[in-house]
């Protein structure tokens, strides 16, 4: 039992689980859950009863029960007593106060994640405030290798996402032409397929394939489809690169996404087994997203913040190439507007940092959340400067087959233009190469259209016709 008396009050809070939930930040999903502090009173009480919880109390006490699911079992099994031994001593202010401190150096904080478990990192999160939130991500790099290499110091990639509401190999060539031109794709080619049938996602897969064999583009491509039926194009021959599966931190949140660890180690094992990288061979391609495991109802009365950086760990299982937080996806019942999106990507980000975890961000939006492009550009300088692995190149920002708004690849040129970022080493190289950004790093300084790009677009009168 913990409790704090604040103002003549006496809180009390029954289990860790209850306080972690009291504690943390103003949220819908939270409230809809009938788990959020009932007042701020009540949050900053808890936040202060949890600043002075030792973090070895969190190994002893689990949020969701060991017996009755895998996640549980996957974080308290993989632990590394040896690697939590630094901070073993301390409470989570403390641990708070030392992440702040120039002794958590890259370093440092590199041999601690295996010591880290998710439910420390999200209470420690949770007495964090923004800035505090961005200066300890920033420390923390976690780079990852397949055709390009991503996480880099110095460095922002970002995934070109060509999806199209018919799935027409017109519209999608369209806009992948458009995201190289304007240096987007270095992360990941990725398409959401407007149909899931096999076939279909053979057709993307093939297509994305031609188009990066014919413009000799160092990237990776994914079709988001179901990891199984990945795993059968796999052994029928299609050209995968990186399977994707959305995950969350329960067993019984990704039994929803009709998934386990098994499978999830079958397709990582199956794409791995193709050795398609050429710098690395981390392949996984994960998304995530608070409110998830709520929504399935199968959140186990813990946060939603908490729940979220339990997927992490099961991301990080499987040594990953990309991960990313579709923080403001799934809408406004879970984060209701711009100031909680802000908050939920600042925290997901730092929660899969400091775990290792290769984290990107889906900066975004639904349209019927109380949130705007303003909120949008500043969440995505604030991850930016945070050193965030990647982010989404759409045209336009929005997203016409998901009917979401997300970051433009002009959005992408602006932030690394406005915090000398440069794309991934080896696509950079390219872009130099074919003549689409010059020594400054200043993208499209010529008006004219690569031959190769030529090449792939359809005559003027095949257009017209």
């Amino acid at each position: 039992m913990f409790r704090t008396d604040l103002g003549g009050t006496r809180y009390v809070f029954p289990d860790l689980k209850t306080l972690l939930a009291k504690a943390t930040p103003k949220r819908s999903g939270d409230e809809l859950a009938g788990i959020a502090a009932a007042s701020r009173a009540e949050r900053v009480a808890a936040q202060i009863a949890l600043a002075d919880v030792p973090l070895r109390r969190f190994l002893d006490e689990a949020v969701v029960p060991y017996e009755t699911d895998e996640v549980t079992r996957l974080i308290v099994d993989s632990h590394d007593p040896e690697a939590f031994r630094p901070i073993a001593h301390l409470t989570v202010g403390g641990f708070r106060d030392w992440l702040l401190s120039d002794a958590a150096d890259a370093e440092a904080l590199a041999a601690l994640a295996p010591g880290l478990t998710p439910e420390m990192v999200a209470a420690v999160s949770k007495i964090c405030r923004n800035q505090d939130l961005i200066l300890i991500a920033a420390k923390r790099r976690v780079v990852t290798r397949f055709r390009t290499t991503v996480g880099l110091p110095g460095r922002l990639s970002a995934r070109l996402q060509p999806n199209h509401p018919t799935d027409d190999p017109a519209g999608i060539l369209a806009s992948i032409v458009d995201g190289l031109l304007l240096g987007s794709g270095d992360a990941v080619i990725g398409i959401n397929p407007a149909g899931d049938s096999p076939e279909r996602c053979r057709e993307l897969l093939m297509m994305i394939d031609d188009i990066r064999r014919a413009l000799d583009v160092p990237t990776q491509s994914c079709v988001l489809t179901h990891i199984t039926t990945t795993i059968g194009l796999i052994e029928t021959g299609a050209p995968v690169d990186l399977p994707f599966q959305s995950i969350a931190g329960t067993e019984a949140a990704n039994r929803s996404f009709g998934i386990d660890l098994a499978i999830l180690k079958e397709g990582n094992d199956a794409a791995r087994s193709l050795k398609r990288g050429t710098v690395g061979d981390e392949v996984m391609y994960f998304e995530t997203g608070q409110g998830s495991a709520l929504s399935a109802n199968a959140h186990h009365g813990v946060d939603q913040q908490t729940v979220e950086a339990r997927a992490y760990a099961v991301a990080r299982a499987f040594s990953p190439f990309l991960v990313n937080t579709v923080v403001g996806f799934i809408g406004p019942e879970y984060l209701y507007d711009g100031k909680q999106i802000l908050r939920a990507g600042l925290e997901d980000h730092v929660c899969a940092k400091l775990l290792g975890v290769p984290m990107g961000c889906d900066v975004c939006y639904t349209n019927h959340a109380e949130a705007d492009q303003d909120d949008m550009d500043v969440l995505l300088l604030s991850l930016a400067a945070a050193g965030v692995n990647f982010v989404m190149g759409l045209p336009g920002a929005d997203d016409i087959m998901l009917g979401y708004q997300s970051t433009s690849f002009h959005d992408v040129m602006a932030t690394r233009s406005m915090l000398g970022l440069k794309p991934a080493p080896e696509f950079e190289a390219w872009l130099l190469k074919v003549g689409l950004m010059d020594e400054a790093g200043r993208i499209a300084p010529s008006t004219a259209l690569p031959d190769a790009f030529r090449r792939l677009l359809p005559a003027p009168s095949e257009r017209a016709a």
